[in-house]
């Protein structure tokens, strides 16, 4: 974790590492080896590297120091380190009467799309400015530990309130809404926090970075970005979340997964546009579960890869069905939304494709939506393999829009047809005019772009005539159909022809398949 560069003639040497305690040991180490020699502080190995560059005649020594219990990458405590730090506070605690501790477990937020998307050069990067920006809020006697990968745990120490923990994981919470500078790239990036606390009377490290790993992801689970106390509640959960992971991974083979679809309208006609493909999983003891409760699952576990593809073409497959069964379908098309890691494959267009070829479907028949937060990081990998989709036929929605950080800065390069309006605004449109407003902006920019506008969950018939005051082109949501399986579709389509094509006017609301 420490590096010495130094001149091969033992007079001068320059000194380069992140963290204080191994630059500080170096210095010490060089003093006492070579009394006289000048010892000069570079603020990184790239500063060093310059140097040397800028004296070429001179040769150069380079040293790799590896120090026990550090991490190689960040400079940090590693595992090993940080849990002999906390059986040693918990057994004073447990010795004499202290203050409180706590533990705070850290992932951040689709790293791995960043790593995957920048490289794993500059995700290094990332991590070594996180671990900076983690040794900024903790006070002396506290420790920070990068376990491995994106996740880092933080030891508070002698807290006279637990509210101090919380203190800390708001402070860090706030300090990345700031952007990382990775080698002149703006990159945002969040975290999930889980804190453990010392007055649950913990045993043993290992249970409490458990209990806290546990916080963590029902921080992640709750919508990211955010922090979680541990309770006891959660300890129940996450073993009913590994019995899931567990029957996610069999179910594929025993093909208990299904797609229910929801019908997308012209929000003027009232005409149907098409239909959004949603997976459901029909669990054989406990029953219809969502896609909140599963995808999170499939997508750490890597199944959100074959089960995306499964999706993809059973949404292809019933959508051509409907077609050479009913005249007016032709035109309809069906929506299916692709993960991050489905959205990230070298082979992805080659994929569809496929799809499109084996279930006969006509490109333009099909839509992807991407959520806006995947094309963040790295828009230039974004926009070749959006190119490459459009190249193929296929229509592209820019979903959820509206809850990432920078995309209007580069929305006009993307070969988008449509965006998609996150329920979150439609939800509040009736709440304020600025909630309204929002809405109106984001109507505005897409048809500036020559772009479709879908509003996502319309519920109440106020938030659809503000829509259409609006001019917002199409809409989806319980004011007009629940998702359905795909034998109901058939029965909606057969029972309410007219009205489905816009034929004679009526407006498709409060259908009894709402109920």
């Amino acid at each position: 974790s420490g590096q010495l560069l130094g001149m091969a003639n033992a007079e001068r040497f320059l000194v380069a590492d992140d963290h204080p305690m191994v630059r500080d040991a170096l210095r010490t180490a060089l003093a006492q080896a070579f009394p006289g020699a000048a010892i000069e502080l570079a603020g990184s190995l790239a500063e060093v590297e310059a140097a040397l560059e800028r004296q070429p005649e001179t040769d150069a020594l380079l040293l790799d120091i590896d120090m026990p219990g550090m991490d190689g990458l960040t400079g940090l405590a590693n595992r090993a380190l940080f849990m002999d730090h906390l059986r040693m506070t918990i057994e004073r605690c447990k010795s004499r009467h202290s203050n409180q501790y706590a533990v705070l477990f850290l992932d951040y937020d689709r790293f791995k799309v960043v790593n995957d998307s920048l490289g794993h050069a500059d995700g290094d990067e990332l991590l070594k400015q996180i671990a900076r920006r983690l040794e900024r809020w903790t006070r002396t006697g506290d420790l920070v530990a990068r376990l491995g990968g994106d996740e880092f745990v933080i030891l508070l120490c002698e807290m006279p309130e637990s509210e101090e923990a919380i203190q800390v994981a708001e402070r860090i919470q706030d300090d990345l809404k700031m952007p990382f500078d990775i080698n002149g790239r703006e990159v945002f990036i969040s975290a999930s926090i889980g804190i453990a606390l010392s007055i649950d009377g913990f045993r043993t490290a290992e249970d409490m970075v458990r209990d806290a790993d546990i916080a963590m992801y029902s921080a992640k689970t709750k919508g990211r970005a955010r922090y979680q106390v541990f309770n006891e509640a959660m300890r129940a959960l996450a073993t009913t979340r590994l019995q899931l992971e567990t029957d996610l991974r069999q179910a594929l083979e025993r093909r208990e997964f299904e797609v229910h679809y929801q019908p997308i309208f012209n929000l003027e006609t009232q005409a149907i546009k098409g239909f959004e493909a949603l997976a459901r999983w029909r669990h054989p003891t406990l029953g219809l579960i969502s896609p909140d409760d599963f995808i999170p699952a499939a997508e750490e576990s890597g199944l959100i890869l074959p089960l995306g593809r499964w999706i993809l073409d059973e949404s292809c497959r019933q959508m051509r069905a409907w077609q050479d069964s009913l005249p007016r379908a032709d035109n309809l098309v069906i929506s299916v939304n692709l993960s991050a890691k489905q959205f990230l494959q070298t082979d992805l267009a080659e994929q569809i494709a496929e799809t499109l070829e084996s279930t006969g479907l006509a490109p333009c028949s099909l839509k992807l939506e991407i959520t806006e937060s995947y094309l963040i990081e790295n828009s230039d990998r974004a926009v070749k393999i959006m190119s490459r989709l459009r190249e193929i036929g296929v229509e592209l929605s820019l979903d959820d829009f509206g809850t990432g950080y920078s995309s209007l800065s580069y929305l006009h390069r993307l070969p988008v047809n449509s965006l998609k309006i996150d329920r979150s605004f439609v939800s509040r449109m009736s709440e304020s005019e600025e909630n309204n407003e929002i809405v109106r902006t984001i109507v505005k920019l897409a048809q500036n772009l020559k772009m479709d506008v879908i509003a996502e969950g319309i519920e109440t018939t106020e938030q659809l005539d503000q829509l259409n005051e609006l001019k917002c082109g199409f809409g989806q949501g319980y004011l007009f159909a629940r998702p359905m399986e795909a034998k109901a579709v058939d029965e909606f389509i057969n029972e309410n022809a007219e009205q489905l094509y816009g034929l004679n006017g009526t407006p498709i609301i409060n259908l009894e398949l709402n109920m």
